[in-house]
C-alpha cells in the first residue's frame, strides 16, 4: 500500500465546521442571483441543459475513471480524483464565465440545476466509478461509506443553501443585491484562507507528496475545460455557450470534496492531497482561460 493510503491530514473540528459554514455561505451567495426566471429559461432550451448534464455528470465521470484506469495512481489519489470528478461545478465559475465574456446567465443556471441534481448524482457516480475500479473499492469497504449519510451532506451545504438564496432573491431582491455584493468575495476569500490553512498545517506531508498529484490534477483539469468545450461544439452550440460549458465542467468544486474527504474518510492523504491542490489549480487555470477568452473577445 502507498504511503499516502495511510497518512491522514490533520483539519480540527474548528476548521472543519468553518469549512462547512463557508461552503454554505458561498452556496447561498450564488442563489442571491438566480431567479425563477433562470429555470423557466432552461427549461425553454433543453438542448443545453442536456448538453451540461451530459458533460458534467456523465463524461466527466467517465473521463475522470478512465484516466484513473490509464494512470493508475496510488488508490488514495484515484478515490479523490473519482471524487472530484463526481462533485458538480464549482461556484467561482460563475465569475470566470463574466471574466471570459461567455453567457454568465446561463452560467448561474446551470450551476443552480446541477446543484440541485448533485444531492443525488454526486454519491450515485463516486460510488459506482469507486466500486468498479478495485483498489479505490478495497478503500471504500474499510470506510463502509453511508450513502444516506453524503446524501444528507450534500443537501445541507449545497441544496439548502441554494433554495434558502433563492427565496431571499424571490422575497427581498432589492436586499439579495445589497449583501450578495460583499457576501460572495468574502465568503471565497474565505475558502481560500482556508485551503492556505490546510496546507500551511501539512507542509511537511505537501512538499514531500505533492508531485504524485500535480501533472494528474493539471491534465485532468485541462481535459475536462476540453471535454466540456467540445461536447457543445458537438452540439453546435454558441461560441460564447461553448465557453460557459467548458468553464462549467472544467470547474469542480472542490471545497465540497474536502469536506466529503474530511467527513467521510478522516482526510485521507492521497484523497486530501488532491483535492486541495485541485481547489488551487483550478482558480489559477480558470483565471487564465477566462482572461485570455475575455480579451480574445
Amino acid at each position: 500500500m502507498n504511503e499516502l493510503d495511510q497518512i491522514k491530514i490533520n483539519f480540527n473540528h474548528d476548521e472543519l465546521f468553518l469549512l462547512n459554514v463557508v461552503l454554505a455561505v458561498i452556496m447561498f451567495g450564488v442563489a442571491l442571483d438566480i431567479r425563477t426566471t433562470d429555470f423557466k429559461r432552461l427549461l425553454t432550451q433543453p438542448k443545453i441543459v442536456g448538453v451540461g448534464i451530459l458533460s458534467q455528470f456523465v463524461l466527466m465521470p467517465a473521463l475522470t475513471f478512465l484516466i484513473v484506469i490509464i494512470v493508475k495512481p496510488a488508490p488514495s489519489i484515484a478515490l479523490g480524483l473519482i471524487l472530484i470528478g463526481a462533485c458538480p461545478g464549482g461556484n467561482v465559475s460563475n465569475y470566470m464565465s463574466k471574466l471570459a465574456k461567455a453567457n454568465p446567465a446561463l452560467s448561474v443556471s446551470l450551476t443552480a440545476f446541477a446543484t440541485m441534481l448533485s444531492v443525488f448524482m454526486t454519491p450515485f457516480n463516486f460510488e459506482l466509478y469507486a466500486s468498479l475500479y478495485e483498489p479505490t473499492n478495497q478503500l471504500l469497504e474499510k470506510v463502509h461509506l453511508d450513502p444516506f449519510a453524503l446524501f444528507k451532506l450534500v443537501s445541507m451545504i449545497l441544496g439548502i443553501p441554494l433554495i434558502l438564496g433563492m427565496l431571499v432573491r424571490h422575497y427581498a431582491s432589492n436586499w439579495a443585491e445589497k449583501i450578495g455584493r460583499f457576501l460572495k468575495p468574502m465568503s471565497f476569500s474565505f475558502f481560500v484562507l482556508l485551503l492556505i490553512l490546510a496546507f500551511h498545517n501539512n507542509w511537511d506531508i505537501f512538499t514531500k507528496h505533492v508531485h504524485h498529484v500535480l501533472f494528474l490534477v493539471i491534465a485532468h483539469n485541462i481535459l475536462a475545460y476540453i471535454l466540456g468545450f467540445q461536447t457543445a461544439n458537438l452540439f453546435k452550440l454558441k461560441f460564447h455557450d461553448k465557453k460557459t460549458l467548458a468553464i462549467e465542467t472544467g470547474i469542480q468544486n472542490s471545497g465540497l470534496g474536502l469536506l466529503l474527504i474530511f467527513g467521510f474518510f478522516e482526510g485521507l492523504g492521497g484523497m486530501t492531497l488532491l483535492a486541495a491542490f485541485w481547489g488551487v489549480w483550478d482558480i489559477f487555470s480558470g483565471l487564465v482561460l477566462a482572461f485570455y477568452w475575455g480579451r480574445k473577445a
